[in-house]
């Protein structure tokens, strides 16, 4: 008499190298996630930065919409622009208080959680400071772009090529 389903001597490899290969797929996965930048806090006013790599360059713009303002950096050069990185970042209320007071952007993407109001942005790389004034609107994301001319002091700037 033939048995219907296959013994359990044959399934047994079978199921156990799916488990292996199910195993190490997940490490892998886990190997592969990006880990979201850590959240500051400055005068109340919660912000993160990042943006160094593909991988975390994809999750800042991913989770720029759901923060009130974001500031992405960038330099000038002949092929266009490099993002830049350690900027350092004052923003002030519109009676001249600095909620953010030179904080350091670990990338080329700041995102921070501003109320509603004006604010005055300043972005410096080394001695080349950049100012935007910037609106923002209850429940409408809103971002400010720097860009330094060709020539800023690339080394202070910790650049990597636009992707």
């Amino acid at each position: 008499m033939t048995p219907r389903f296959p013994s359990l001597r044959t399934a047994r490899p079978l199921a156990a190298a799916m488990f292996c290969g199910a195993v190490l797929f997940g490490a892998l996965s886990t190997a592969q996630a990006t880990v979201n930048p850590p959240i500051y806090m400055a005068h109340g006013v919660e912000y993160m930065s990042g943006g160094i790599g593909s991988d975390e360059a994809q999750l800042m713009e991913t989770v720029s919409p759901r923060w009130p303002a974001t500031f992405e950096f960038a330099i000038k050069d002949h092929k266009g622009a490099d993002f830049a990185a350690n900027v350092h970042v004052t923003v002030r209320d519109s009676s001249g208080t600095a909620l953010l007071d030179n904080v350091v952007s670990g990338g080329p993407f700041m995102v921070a959680r501003l109320d509603p109001g004006n604010y005055e942005v300043e972005a410096r790389i080394g001695s080349q400071v950049l100012k935007q004034e910037l609106h923002v609107l209850q429940g409408a994301p809103t971002k400010a772009t720097f860009v330094w001319p060709a020539g800023t002091d690339m080394a202070s700037a910790g650049t990597r090529p636009v992707q």
